[in-house]
């Protein structure tokens, strides 16, 4: 579990460095903002690819579960985790979603770890799942400290409100059918 441990440090660290305005903007201005975008894309690549990495090695090893749900909370998980894949899309496709939301991906990553935490049981995932429910819960609450959402009506549910609803609900139907198996070995349904 080091290397599951040591890319969710590399991920969540780069990734709370905006929460910090002033390290942020120190660090921008003494490598210059491009820089400091490519510096801060590459650690967070390199942690996102050691947290995938780390959390494959993590699950072979075999870790007994510390609670097994079975399959009583399956349904409220998948229905928990509906909202994830359109909340996604609106963070893309601006919106009366992405207005009403403050930031759509860090919401989403708030109801995917806590979705997830209803069912997984392993040491793995619950390092994973916990992690990435307390960095997106911080993130968010800096965010709606440093970005508070702009006064007035909402835009009205137009074209791309509509996009990031159907998109995402056909990305959640595709993960349901075979994504999720495929891309973690994992079949949602039986």
């Amino acid at each position: 579990m080091i290397v599951l441990a040591l890319g969710l440090a590399l991920f969540v660290l780069v990734h709370a460095v905006p929460m910090l305005p002033n390290l942020r903007g120190a660090l921008a201005a003494r490598i210059g903002e491009d820089r400091w975008r490519g510096v801060h894309s590459l650690i967070a690549a390199a942690g996102l690819g050691l947290v995938v990495w780390g959390f494959g090695l993590a699950r072979a090893e075999g870790h007994a579960p510390w609670l097994d749900t079975g399959v009583a909370l399956r349904h409220p998980m998948i229905l928990a985790a509906a909202p994830v894949f359109p909340l996604l899309f609106a963070a893309f496709l601006p919106g009366r979603i992405s207005a009403a939301v403050v930031h759509p991906m860090v919401t989403a990553v708030i109801v995917w770890a806590a979705a997830h935490l209803l069912i997984v049981g392993s040491a793995p995932g619950v390092l994973l799942f916990v992690v990435f429910l307390a960095w997106s819960l911080a993130a968010r609450l800096s965010l709606a400290r440093r970005k508070p959402r702009a006064a007035g009506p909402l835009p009205p549910f137009g074209r791309n409100d509509l996009i990031a609803v159907g998109l995402g609900l056909a990305v959640w139907a595709g993960v349901l059918w075979k994504g999720h198996l495929w891309l973690v070995g994992v079949a949602p349904l039986p």
